[in-house]
């Protein structure tokens, strides 16, 4: 089945993104998915127990949950981003030094992008992820003072939006580039073709 069959597949369905990741949005209407949008209240707590790959699942899986209950679609899709260096797994920044820490911790080293989506139709519930490694440049204390004051950390994953000022940070990618932005285009549609309606 080609791109455009996979499309045509979704002509008339009530297609739900339960998310309002303006990322997300761009990104799926570039590809010319019709939807409609819904706010997912749940909140993104850690697990201690949880690898950040499983941790990434569960927080899409609670998200379908809530939307599920709220909404009725053809087509629900929910997804959670979430950035790792080492053992910390780095959410959304609550502040201006916490957004700090967080780019401190990235700067002159690798880290993970981790997204995990899911895709619920009434006959089937798809989870799946992609992670891709990011390297950035070292980053000096005036380069983070000034990142922060631009206002553009505060709501992305680890603090960074590789699309905007934070793209000179990074010194090499390896994986999906829209997986940084916060939804793996390519992954996401080969799910799409094993869509059951």
């Amino acid at each position: 089945m080609d791109f455009l069959q996979t499309l045509c597949k979704l002509e008339g369905k009530k297609i739900i993104l339960a998310s309002q990741s303006p990322r997300r949005i761009e990104l799926l209407r570039k590809i010319g998915l019709k939807f409609t949008t819904y706010t997912v209240d749940g909140e993104e707590k850690l697990s201690s127990y949880l690898s950040p790959t499983d941790f990434a699942r569960q927080i899409a899986a609670q998200k379908a949950e809530e939307a599920i209950r709220k909404v009725k679609g053809d087509l629900i899709i929910t997804a959670d981003t979430i950035v790792v260096k080492g053992e910390h797994i780095f959410g959304k920044p609550e502040n201006d030094e916490d957004a700090r820490q967080m780019l401190l911790a990235l700067s002159d080293d690798v880290h993970e992008v981790i997204t995990a989506f899911c895709l619920i139709t009434p006959r089937q519930t798809i989870i799946e992820h992609e992670s891709t490694r990011v390297t950035f440049y070292p980053l000096t204390d005036e380069e983070i003072d000034a990142y922060i004051a631009s206002g553009e950390p505060f709501d992305k994953a680890g603090a960074y939006a590789i699309q905007g000022y934070a793209g000179v940070f990074v010194k090499a990618i390896e994986g999906c580039y829209f997986n940084v932005m916060g939804f793996p285009l390519g992954k996401f549609y080969q799910r799409l073709k094993d869509v059951q309606w």
